[in-house]
């Protein structure tokens, strides 16, 4: 049996300084203040010194590999410990090379086929328990929660963000929106 980890990043990748430090502060209010989650990018670590993860290409596959906790996009964070598998190293990459061609870097979509979906589906195959939930918090533009939504949090951080600023600076940080539910409260990216 291997120790399957979750390395989970800040999205800190958006080349302003003014914007990765807003998203600390809200990953700090909704993860570790609330528990509620964040606005995270995630990998998996079995097997060796690296981590994989997938992301937008233009052509081949969207699944890749980088040195565990050094993603040079994103701010490490944490890891987190989901379980072990039974599945030999020959396995998990036969699971691996699986993933490569059903995940092209093309099919990469901010709502539904992200890097959190990844890792849940790897982790799913290698049947460990999927991502928690406070690794995923899940945010509509048009949904909100408990009468405050997530640009009024940012505003918070800096009064002049505007509604246009705010969606430039998902669409900039890669933030990933799905389905809202109180249940399994997700922000994915």
């Amino acid at each position: 049996m291997t120790e399957v980890i979750l390395h989970v990043y800040d999205v800190t990748n958006s080349g302003s300084d003014k914007t990765n430090n807003t998203i600390m502060q809200i990953n700090k209010i909704f993860k570790d203040g609330i528990g509620l989650g964040g606005i995270f990018h995630s990998a998996v670590q079995i097997y060796g010194d690296d981590e994989w993860s997938f992301g937008y290409c233009e052509q081949g596959s969207g699944v890749f590999s980088c040195p565990s906790t050094k993603n040079p996009m994103y701010t490490f964070r944490e890891s987190i410990k989901l379980g072990e598998t039974t599945f030999s190293t020959s396995k998990v990459n036969q699971i691996l090379r699986e993933l490569s061609r059903e995940w092209p870097g093309h099919s990469y979509d901010l709502l539904s086929k992200n890097c959190n979906h990844f890792c849940d589906e790897f982790c799913e195959r290698l049947g460990v328990p999927k991502l928690p939930g406070n690794c995923n918090l899940s945010v509509s533009f048009s949904v909100r929660m408990h009468n405050i939504d997530l640009l009024q949090i940012c505003t918070l951080f800096d009064p002049k963000i505007s509604s246009c600023s705010y969606i430039a600076c998902l669409d900039i940080c890669n933030i990933n929106t799905f389905a809202f539910s109180w249940a399994s409260l997700n922000i994915a990216l």
